[in-house]
């Protein structure tokens, strides 16, 4: 079967008293056209694996990663305190906007718009219309962009991590393509924004990445 839906709608109110209902966010035509080809091309094993996966951008499993940093940054030196803070900081705000944006925004899952998905091994994930933003794909958007401080090596395997994570999403047809890359770019946007707050990271921090770069050149 496959995923057929109407394209990007306005919001809807209520005649009668003028409230306003939750905005209905509908699938662009790129998104239907890549959710059909995995609910055609997929399998059980690689649904699985996609599914165990993707549990790396977990909101409760991050939060934990966050808070466990955070305590041992205390007893060490000031950039890793700044460091911890932001961090957790970062992830309990990444944690929070998506539950509100879905409490505003309204977008049917594309698991949920599939039978030949399921046939294949795609699984249900979450409530049926909290399809936008991607929450995962937030969560990874603010690392990706937190990890470009690091050097060159440790931040492009962060950021490839990021990226390979929040596809998960599109693989299990939790999200639509551009629900993740939604969420993707508001992540980042965030923690660029808390850096204004959190002083991440201290200027020690970029000449030690300075000089990293410059002896990965071979400069002396």
């Amino acid at each position: 079967m496959r995923i057929a839906t109407r394209r990007r709608g306005n919001p809807t109110r209520r005649p009668s008293s003028g409230a306003t209902v939750p905005i209905t966010v509908r699938p662009a035509g790129a998104d239907v056209t890549i959710a059909n080809a995995i609910a055609r091309n997929t399998g059980p094993a690689p649904e699985a694996i996609a599914r165990a996966v993707t549990w790396g951008a977990d909101e409760k499993v991050l939060l934990a990663f966050a808070a466990a940093g955070w305590l041992a940054s205390r007893e060490r030196g000031e950039p890793l305190r700044r460091a911890g803070n932001h961090a957790l900081l970062v992830t309990v705000m990444a944690s929070l906007l998506p539950h509100v944006l879905k409490t505003v925004f309204n977008q049917t899952r594309p698991d949920r718009m599939t039978v030949l998905g399921h046939i294949h091994g795609v699984p249900f994930s979450g409530k049926r219309k909290d399809a936008f933003p991607s929450g995962h794909a937030l969560h990874m958007g603010a690392l990706a962009s937190a990890a470009s401080v690091l050097p060159p090596g440790r931040r492009r395997a962060i950021q490839a991590l990021a990226v390979g994570l929040s596809l998960t999403r599109i693989a299990v047809l939790a999200h639509w393509t551009s629900d993740v890359v939604a969420g993707f770019a508001m992540g980042a946007a965030i923690e660029r924004l808390l850096r204004l707050w959190t002083g991440y990271p201290l200027e020690t921090s970029k000449e030690g990445h300075h000089a990293d770069s410059r002896r990965h050149r071979g400069v002396r």
